[in-house]
């Protein structure tokens, strides 16, 4: 039994929940509430309690948490983050506060100002001062490695499911999800992750030898999470097209190389940092134009403002490569018919691309 009674909830992003679920029960020795899956309700929920202007993400992020106090959830967890992240903290406590709903709100990012990792692990701690620093640090490292085995399998199984016929890949794509969700322990962990990649080892692909490639980028909580950008990877990999995304959290939190270092790389195009995914954005499509990918797809919510200010680097270097460039806002009126239109429009063109390359 947890040695707290409190139930323990946080923003629904992707399959993320796993690792924060594995974090408060395996370290706190708390209960972790898991919101329903977010659906259409979600936003309409965070949206009739946003400001109007707020990005869409704040307002999905709204609808998880109140969806997670309707699940049961009596303390939720805030974590700090990019971007307006570490505000909306404090902004969405007082939503919470001004509509009643009642629960504990631990904002992270009172704890992380200093940047120390101490102070970090002390704001966790507080939620529970009866949880032993050695179980959340050692759940802390086993959760990291949760997080880049998501990451890694999700990258390659978008990467390539596109050209399984059969469907094994989808199957144990969402075994090993599922497996992330129910798991309590570190071997549970190794080997979920090592069924997963002994499948897309040995399922063979029927992959023609120069497939179409195209470049995932975007907005941090966008262009990862699948319900709030409609499942483009999902779309454009049953078009039968690789699909690649650099940012996720591995990436851009665990091992990131720096804005410094990849400024360089970028030069050309951006000489001052723009905001939290800016460079890594232009870095990386540039890195794709490089490797001859067919097309590039920028995923932005709706006001992002970081994201707004580097459409017209993006168009530049879609023009130096010869390389198109599809850019979608996505809010909560995206529709899945007008998106499909662009997207069967964009493909014709990637295949263009590919006549041109071979």
């Amino acid at each position: 039994m947890p040695s707290s009674e409190k139930k323990i909830a946080t923003i629904r992003y992707a399959e993320y929940s796993a690792a924060f679920k594995y974090l408060v029960e395996q370290g706190l020795d708390c209960q972790f509430i898991v919101q329903p899956r977010m659906t259409q309700r979600t936003e309409k929920i965070g949206e009739k309690y946003s400001p109007d202007m707020v990005c869409t993400p704040f307002k999905t992020l709204l609808g998880t948490l109140i969806e997670a106090l309707e699940a049961g959830a009596d303390t939720i967890i805030m974590p700090n983050g990019i971007c307006r992240l570490s505000y909306y903290g404090e902004l969405l406590r007082k939503i919470l506060m001004d509509e009643g709903y009642e629960c504990t709100f631990i904002n992270l990012n009172a704890y992380a100002m200093s940047g120390k990792p101490k102070d970090w692990l002390n704001g966790l701690k507080s939620v529970n001062p009866k949880a032993k620093m050695s179980h959340l640090l050692s759940a802390g490292v086993e959760t990291i490695k949760m997080v880049e085995y998501l990451d890694e399998i999700t990258f390659e199984y978008y990467k390539g499911c596109g050209f399984e016929p059969t469907g094994a890949w989808q199957k144990a794509y969402k075994h090993f999800i599922a497996a992330m969700y129910r798991a309590d322990s570190k071997a549970a962990i190794e080997k979920a992750y090592n069924e997963a990649k002994q499948t897309f080892d040995s399922v063979p692909l029927i992959k023609p030898p120069h497939p179409l490639k195209v470049g995932i980028i975007g907005e941090f909580y966008t262009a990862v999470d699948p319900f709030s950008n409609r499942e483009v990877e999902e779309k454009l990999a049953n078009m039968g097209v690789e699909v690649h995304r650099w940012m996720n959290m591995t990436h851009r939190l665990i091992h990131y190389p720096g804005e410094k270092n990849l400024n360089v790389e970028i030069k050309e195009y951006c000489t001052y940092e723009m905001g939290p995914t800016s460079t890594a954005n232009i870095w990386a499509a540039k890195h794709y134009a490089e490797q001859g990918f067919h097309g590039l797809v920028h995923i932005k919510s709706a006001n992002c403002t970081p994201e707004i200010d580097i459409v017209p680097i993006l168009q530049q270097l879609s023009a130096h490569y010869k390389i198109p460039l599809l850019v979608l806002t996505c809010d909560t009126q995206t529709s899945d018919v007008g998106l499909m239109t662009r997207l069967e429009a964009f493909y014709d063109m990637m295949e263009a691309k590919g006549r041109q390359l071979k």
